[in-house]
């Protein structure tokens, strides 16, 4: 029981962690786009 529990926990973990990965990077896209010099 122990190790699911683990399992669950490591998993719930790296979905936020890739979460705030991800949106960070939107993020960044967004800002260079909005700050993108116009040539």
């Amino acid at each position: 029981m122990k190790k699911f529990f683990f399992v669950l926990l490591a998993a719930g973990a790296g979905y936020a962690i890739w979460r705030k990965v991800t949106s960070a990077d939107g993020q960044r896209d967004l800002w260079s786009e909005v700050t993108d010099p116009i040539i």
